[in-house]
């Protein structure tokens, strides 16, 4: 791809080359992040000053904003130091004062000569008992105050950067924007109404009112829709390039996977089975997969997976199922083992611990073709790892693998279908920011049989009690985890806390009944401990937040967090999500400590309220906004200037299709559209898609 269109580089010379903008003030704009005149275009006003003008200041209620037409009656110098010099004007109905401090009494003469009339417009306020306007924001004769807008806007600011400075500066930079191609659907923009992008940046920049400072004002309506765009456009472009062909498509013939469907002791979900239809559909194209399964916590994820990987197998080729830790690789083994078994399918696992003649010997197998389904962790993914002829990767836990890893993985030369697998509901406008590149299945139902988790909520000062019904349910042959608080950001403090509590449960519970993991200790302790509360050996686990994702332990029954209110909601839903595996009834107990904060309280109410991921993902969403969620700073979100994310989800979505609408019918965008759509990259400053363009 050519670089960036001419008609553009008056946007992107340096903010210097505006009148007004020397090196000192251009310093000041850097801070807000503004560093060409293109950043300021987009720096829309916040908020906006009602200057309409009104026949005397009795027509608004002080304090207020008035503009007014004055006669100018006369000066009172201060009469001592440190005193403001006023002057006394008359509108239409009353008189009152304008108001200087550190006046210069020859300036004030000139800009307000006794007798004359002026328009003024500032705040007035009632100050012992007379009304007076200080420092006006605007003194100018009468055939001068068409300058005055109606309704002023206001922009951010930062020191050094006044209003009167960024109004200039916006205007100035909006004097060079010229009207570019367009690159959204006809249809679309005729639909929605929108303005051409000069016009609504001309009329964003000019609001009427405080109606077109509204998301849903159409001129900024556009231009969110053209941020999302161009976003959508980007991961569009990087799925182009992801799922360039893979050599043969992954005809599934069934066989293997009725083996299984008839192994099962209960029948597979709606939800289940169309996703499985979903993927197998798509392993069975030319182009490569790349789609993420997105299931709430046991709404039977591995069933998908395993079903998927036997695709793979049915058409003759191998399939690999990436887990982000060895326990977790562990687990998928022992639950996968009996069905791939009853499909006579080999199924192996492959770790860090594997060493020498042991893996050599699996690598061997590997890569002549007799392993058929490979589980592990990244190990799986080192150089010397071959196989005969890969299908499918599965990769589980997406937060912990980006679209970087994504793209590594078919650097391998490895042209598989990729699918990944998350226990994290993300509400839909997130997913589709984070994950446009990829299709989506939902499972949004749990297999039968499981009972809902009772939710309650204790004081921490009630503790004793709860150590009780531990006490009675480890009689009863119950096992039970107790998550330690996040005291501090420190792991030490953190490991500090665990330990304490350990110390305590282990005297009221007896010895060897209570085992420990946090997050300081050497990987192979931390396994250890593990694997006795897995194996039944150990009766309670006192653990930090080390074991939130996919543990599995159907005979765990009770989970308590100990100073709940500390943990954001998709973390205790996680952590919930540890019981109730099994068929028994479970309980989870959310201990705080009173008083709790407004949006504490509140977060502790949805968790008793609801077990459903979605709106827990969605609550969390409303609560703390999109950055926080998935911590914008590592999460590879985009960052909107204008649009905004969680109220305009809506405009993302169709965003999506028609931005892959857009490329199916123009690959490499060199239809007038296509072109146009390139500007926008460039106006966005979507390097990364550019880049992707020219590889293409």
């Amino acid at each position: 791809m050519s670089g960036r269109p001419e008609i553009l580089f008056p946007l992107f010379s340096d903010l210097e080359t505006l009148q007004g903008v020397g090196p000192k003030t251009a310093k000041h704009f850097a801070l807000m992040d503004i560093e060409k005149p293109r950043d300021l275009l987009f720096t829309l006003p916040h908020s906006g000053i009602d200057r309409q003008r009104r026949e005397s200041i009795r027509d608004v209620t002080a304090p207020a904003v008035v503009t007014v037409t004055v006669t100018v009656g006369h000066h009172i110098p201060p009469q001592s130091r440190g005193r403001p010099y006023r002057v006394e004007v008359s509108d239409a109905k009353t008189t009152f004062h304008l108001v200087f401090f550190h006046a210069h009494p020859d300036y004030l003469q000139k800009i307000l000569p006794t007798g004359q009339k002026r328009v003024v417009s500032g705040k007035i306020e009632i100050f012992d008992a007379v009304a007076q306007m200080v420092h006006p924001d605007h003194v100018l004769r009468v055939e001068e105050a068409g300058e005055i807008p109606e309704f002023e806007p206001v922009y951010p600011l930062t020191s050094g950067v006044s209003l009167r400075l960024m109004t200039k500066a916006v205007h100035a930079a909006m004097a060079r924007v010229v009207g570019l191609d367009e690159w959204i659907d006809p249809a679309q923009k005729k639909k929605a109404k929108w303005p051409d992008w000069a016009e609504a940046l001309t009329a964003a920049h000019t609001p009427k009112n405080i109606a077109d400072l509204a998301p849903t004002a159409v001129a900024r309506e556009r231009l969110a829709y053209d941020e999302f765009f161009a976003h959508q456009l980007t991961l569009a472009l990087a799925r182009a390039v992801e799922r360039r062909g893979k050599g043969h498509a992954s005809i599934a013939t069934g066989k293997l996977q009725g083996k299984v469907l008839a192994a099962l002791p209960y029948q597979a979900t709606a939800a289940q089975q169309r996703a499985i239809a979903e993927i197998a559909a798509d392993m069975g194209k030319p182009l490569r997969m790349n789609r993420l399964l997105q299931g709430d916590v046991g709404s039977g994820k591995t069933l998908v997976a395993l079903m998927s990987l036997l695709v793979a197998v049915e058409a003759g080729g191998q399939g690999v199922m990436m887990a982000p830790t060895e326990i977790l690789a562990r687990q998928h083994l022992a639950g996968l083992q009996p069905l791939t078994e009853a499909a006579g399918v080999v199924l192996e696992l492959l770790t860090g611990r594997d060493k020498g003649s042991e893996r050599a010997a699996k690598l061997k197998a590997l890569k002549a073709g007799d392993i058929q389904i490979l589980v592990g962790t990244h190990a799986v993914f080192q150089k010397d790892v071959e196989f005969k002829d890969l299908r499918l990767a599965i990769v589980d836990e997406q937060h912990r693998f980006g679209v970087r890893q994504r793209l590594e993985l078919s650097a391998k030369g490895m042209k598989a279908d990729v699918l990944v697998m998350t226990a994290t509901p993300i509400p839909r406008s997130l997913s589709l920011a984070q994950y446009g590149d990829m299709d989506i299945s939902v499972l949004d139902e749990k297999p039968p049989g499981r009972k809902p988790i009772r939710t309650a909520m204790v004081t921490t000062g009630r503790i004793d009690e709860v150590v009780d019904h531990m006490r009675k349910a480890i009689s009863q042959g119950h096992q039970a985890y107790w998550v330690c608080p996040l005291v501090e950001e420190s792991e030490v403090v953190d490991m500090i806390a665990a330990q304490e509590r350990f110390k305590m449960l282990r005297a009221a519970l007896g010895e060897g009944v209570v085992g420990l993991v946090h997050g300081q200790m050497p990987p192979a302790d931390k396994d250890a401990a593990m694997k006795r509360f897995i194996a039944g050996e150990t009766k309670v686990l006192v653990a930090t937040t080390v074991i939130e994702v996919g543990v599995d332990v159907p005979n765990a029954t009770i989970m308590v967090i100990e100073r709940a209110e500390s943990f954001g909601l998709a973390q205790l839903h996680q952590l919930r999500g540890r019981v109730g595996r099994g068929s028994q009834q479970s309980t989870c107990l959310l201990m705080y400590q009173a008083p709790m904060s407004e949006t504490a309280a509140r977060r502790l109410e949805i968790m008793r309220e609801t077990e459903d991921g979605f709106v827990i993902a969605e609550e969390d969403l409303a609560m703390r906004g999109a950055g926080d969620l998935i911590g914008t700073a590592q999460s590879g979100l985009p960052r909107f200037q204008i649009a905004d994310m969680e109220s305009q989800a809506g405009l993302m979505a169709i965003a999506q299709s028609d931005a892959r609408k857009l490329l199916a019918e123009d690959a490499d965008l060199s239809s007038a559209r296509g072109k146009a759509a390139r500007s926008l990259l460039w106006l966005m400053e979507q390097d990364k898609a550019i880049r992707l363009i020219s590889v293409g």
